[in-house]
């Protein structure tokens, strides 16, 4: 199949990557455009991997606020220079990633912040549930650390599905940002705030307030 330059256009516009490398990954995969964006991919992730061991002490600090006032972000991405960090790809990238947790309501920026202390918490909610379920013991094992992958997948942000694009997590989508940079890039931190968020309530009885308004 011939590579055209409408081909190799709308790959660019769907990867965010350099027209040479469209080029190369379209001839590569004959044309077939879903390939190449495979192709794309797996060609970012293997860079990000060379780049992952590069100090990055450079970027921003991020905000997001949401919902009239109520949710709030704030977030320290880091780049490797000052010169990535002004770009309009970089700052895309933090203003997506804070919408994110804002949605999202992550609680770890990498598997590697939740604490073995965690993790027991709640390998032990999920053999309890298995057990009581009726589940063999010699599957219990496996039903837990199923649970705990999905745990990982809800809690961790780099491991959430993309708000934006549900096919990819934050990661791979952070990769294509590295990929097309040429930088490392790491959420280093968050914080997320929501009005009223761990403050205990009162209990209205409106329907006792009424009456007494209408006594009154």
């Amino acid at each position: 199949m011939q590579v055209t330059p409408q081909l190799v256009k709308e790959l660019r516009e769907r990867t965010g990557a350099g027209m040479m490398d469209c080029k190369r990954a379209l001839v590569d995969t004959e044309g077939d455009v879903e390939k190449a964006i495979e192709l794309l991919r797996k060609q970012g992730m293997a860079t990000a991997a060379k780049k992952a061991g590069r100090v990055a002490a450079e970027g921003v600090v991020g905000s997001y606020i949401h919902a009239g006032g109520r949710i709030g972000v704030l977030l320290e991405v880091n780049c490797e220079t000052d010169f990535v960090a002004r770009t309009d790809d970089f700052q895309g990238l933090v203003k997506d990633l804070a919408m994110h947790i804002a949605a999202a309501d992550p609680r770890f920026v990498s598997r590697d912040e939740v604490t073995e202390g965690v993790l027991e918490k709640e390998r032990a909610i999920y053999r309890d549930q298995a057990v009581e379920s009726g589940k063999p013991e010699n599957v219990v094992d496996r039903i837990v650390e199923g649970k705990i992958e999905k745990f990982f997948s809800e809690a961790v942000l780099t491991e959430q599905a993309f708000i934006k694009n549900p096919d990819v997590t934050v990661q791979e989508m952070i990769t294509e940002v590295i990929a097309k940079l040429g930088e490392n890039i790491q959420v280093r931190r968050f914080s997320r705030f929501k009005v009223g968020e761990g403050v205990e309530k009162p209990v209205v009885d409106f329907a006792e307030e009424i009456r007494s308004q209408v006594a009154g």
